[in-house]
C-alpha cells in the first residue's frame, strides 16, 4: 500500500491507477539523453510522486493501472517519489471494469512488461541526488 512506504526504501512491490501524467522532458546525465516524466500513483491508502524513465515515459498514461515490482522510494524537499530504479520493473494490468466478464473475473493479464536493461550503465543511484522537479511557467 502507498501509505505505507517510506523513503530510502527498495524492493517496493505496489500496485495503483496513474491519476496525472507531467509532460515527457529530455535531459543530459553524463553525456546519455535520458526522458523522464513525473506522474501521481494512488490506491485506497494514498498517493505517491512516480518518476518515469525513457520508454516508461511513453508506455504509460493517465488512468493506467500499473504495478511496480522492486521499485526504490526516494525522498525530494520532504516529498516520497517512487521509481521502478535499475532493477525494478513496471507492468500495466488489465482494467477489469472495461470487460462485460469482469464481475467473475480478477484483473490478472499482464499486457506490458518491462525488464532492467542489463546493458544500461546508470544506477538509480546516479539519479538519486538530483530529483526532477516540476517546471513551472
Amino acid at each position: 500500500m502507498i501509505s505505507e512506504l517510506n523513503a530510502g526504501q527498495g524492493n517496493v512491490n505496489v500496485e495503483g491507477v496513474i491519476v496525472e501524467k507531467a509532460e515527457t522532458r529530455s535531459m543530459n546525465k553524463y553525456g546519455k539523453e535520458l526522458r523522464v516524466a513525473n506522474a501521481i500513483l494512488e490506491d485506497s491508502s494514498g498517493r505517491i510522486k512516480l518518476t518515469l524513465w525513457n520508454d516508461d515515459t511513453s508506455r504509460f498514461k493517465e488512468g493506467d493501472k500499473i504495478k511496480i515490482a522492486n521499485g526504490y522510494v526516494s525522498e525530494f524537499q520532504g516529498e516520497k517519489q517512487l521509481t521502478s530504479g535499475k532493477f525494478g520493473s513496471i507492468e500495466k494490468l488489465q482494467d477489469s471494469d472495461k470487460s462485460e466478464d469482469s464481475k467473475s473475473s480478477k484483473p490478472k493479464a499482464e499486457l506490458d512488461i518491462k525488464k532492467a536493461d542489463p546493458a544500461d550503465e546508470f544506477s538509480e543511484e546516479d539519479f538519486r541526488e538530483e530529483p526532477i522537479e516540476e517546471e513551472v511557467y
